[in-house]
């Protein structure tokens, strides 16, 4: 089961998430989020447990808690939706207004 882990100092590491939620169960993978054009880290980062019992238990025990000084939140990761187009709509013309 994926989690979303949010409001992540931005000194927080994958080794730090691996250890914290691994007190919980067996962690498969850890990715920090971070900015496509800086490199920076965005704040928040996804955690994939081996199993749904390990998840729940790592929500229990991590979700509140301070880590690298910040109070994260963790919950159920839910899945990506599709953004549209990159198209704002309406529009057109362009001409002149009479």
């Amino acid at each position: 089961m994926k989690l979303y882990v949010g409001n992540l100092s931005y000194n927080t590491t994958q080794d730090t998430l691996t250890t914290e939620f691994g007190a919980h169960g067996q962690v498969e993978e850890v990715a920090v989020i971070t900015d496509r054009e800086t490199g920076r880290p965005r704040g928040f980062a996804f955690v994939t447990m081996a199993n749904d019992q390990e998840a729940r238990a790592a929500i229990e025990g991590v979700n509140g808690r301070e880590i690298d000084g910040r109070t994260v939140t963790v919950n159920e990761a839910r899945p990506k939706t599709e953004r549209g187009g990159r198209g704002g709509g309406g529009g057109g013309g362009g001409g002149r207004r009479w």
